[in-house]
């Protein structure tokens, strides 16, 4: 059986692969500039800016793997997981926005589609452990159409052969709010792996004691304190350039306050720091701004972060276990107690901040713009959660949250 579905997921890759070599070759697909690597040459200096974004941001996603690569027993698992679903998405994303929509080549572009990989490694985090290694560059195969579709609900496209306003902005007149990805990537990524991990429904997690070892957890600590430093290529990689030096200010400042806080509530509930709680919390200050980004001031930021990393660090301690059993799934590395919980505190300042500084209309078209994403996002990852299910085959126990099923070792057994 397992020898059937590998068949057949190797034919599928094939048949793909064939489609798109006849499509390249059929003439006029690719409509690129090598001249000027398919933009405008008018403002090389932010072209430049872009560039460098464009290459920290694929720094940040390497990141995450060490941010969740703190089992000690799977860690090589944990790293190819990130590069395979990382991949999968980040060419079908491109594939979607050139032969469907009609993009063109372009650091824009080039951004989005990085986005939209460190989204899915983000998303995995819910159920890291528990499918085939496989299964993970099918997870960012279909990810990448369903992050289309909310990029369309949200924003809208403004393709060479398709141009349409976001479905929120047909509908309602103005499209999302969203400059820092508090909704589209984090609010996504976090609902999105728990429908999968709720379709998947692997009772055997619960049962993982995820032992650690001091140099595994050194890891997740390096990562931590080096995405902080990063985050604001991440948020303002779209933004104007006039708007960039405020995305920035914004974005630290929101980073320290979760710093602060997560570690009082930390040590004033727990006595010590956890440090897989903490590292983790210390991240949602720079999560929970992205929506409200260029809506908000330096100082409303830090309040922000540290409302946001006091609630995540809550979240890993009170939350976590409910949330769990009432899901029916572990989610793994924790990823609702920061992407999701902060996300939502994101979606909901940014309604704030639009009602004070715009109109109630914006503001509740942002409102909308989360609830859909929730909704959206958590049916299309159970959707894909039942189709990595069904195709999944036996799972040993012993090949759960382990590197021996996929990898050559070396080294004398402990």
């Amino acid at each position: 059986m397992q020898m059937k579905i590998k068949a057949i997921f190797s034919l599928a890759i094939l048949a793909i692969l064939g489609v798109f070599a006849l499509v390249l070759t059929s003439g006029g697909a690719l409509a690129f500039d090598f001249s000027t690597g398919g933009t405008s040459a008018s403002d090389v200096s932010f072209e430049n800016m872009k560039f460098v974004k464009n290459v920290m941001i694929w720094f940040m996603l390497m990141l995450v793997a060490f941010l969740m690569l703190f089992i000690k027993k799977y860690e090589w698992g944990v790293a190819l997981a990130v590069l395979l679903s990382a991949a999968g998405s980040f060419i079908v994303y491109l594939a979607i926005h050139d032969f469907v929509i009609g993009d063109t080549w372009n650091q824009d572009l080039m951004l989005m589609a990085v986005i939209c990989a460190i989204t899915v490694v983000i998303a995995i985090g819910c159920f890291l452990g528990n499918i085939k290694m496989w299964q993970y560059f099918v997870v960012g195969i279909l990810f990448a159409p369903a992050f289309v579709i909310i990029e369309w609900f949200m924003f809208g496209f403004a393709g060479s052969n398709v141009s349409t306003d976001a479905l929120l902005a047909s509908l309602f007149g103005y499209g999302a709010s969203d400059a820092g990805g508090s909704m589209l990537v984090h609010m996504f990524a976090a609902y999105f792996g728990v429908g999968v991990a709720i379709a998947i429904r692997e009772k055997r997690a619960f049962d993982e004691p995820m032992y650690t070892t001091t140099h595994s957890v050194s890891f997740v600590w390096l990562a931590s304190m080096l995405l902080w430093v990063l985050w604001p290529s991440f948020v303002t990689a779209l933004l104007p350039a006039e708007q960039v030096f405020w995305g920035m200010m914004c974005c630290y400042m929101a980073g320290i306050g979760s710093i602060v806080s997560a570690w009082i509530v930390c040590t004033a509930i727990q006595k010590k720091v956890n440090p897989l709680i903490y590292t983790y919390a210390m991240l949602a200050g720079p999560v929970a701004i992205g929506t409200p980004l260029i809506m908000v001031g330096p100082w409303a930021a830090i309040v922000v972060g540290i409302i946001a990393g006091a609630i995540s660090a809550l979240s890993f301690i009170y939350l976590h276990p409910v949330f769990c059993k009432k899901i029916g799934a572990l989610d793994v590395m924790g990823v609702h107690n920061l992407h999701g919980v902060a996300g939502w505190l994101g979606a909901f300042v940014g309604v704030i901040a639009l009602a004070y500084n715009a109109t109630i209309e914006e503001a509740f078209t942002n409102l909308l713009a989360a609830v859909g994403v929730f909704i959206i996002t958590l049916v299309l990852g159970m959707l894909v959660g039942l189709l990595i299910r069904a195709t999944r085959g036996s799972f040993q126990d012993d090949k759960m949250f382990s590197d021996d099923a996929d990898f050559i070792k070396n080294d004398a057994p402990a």
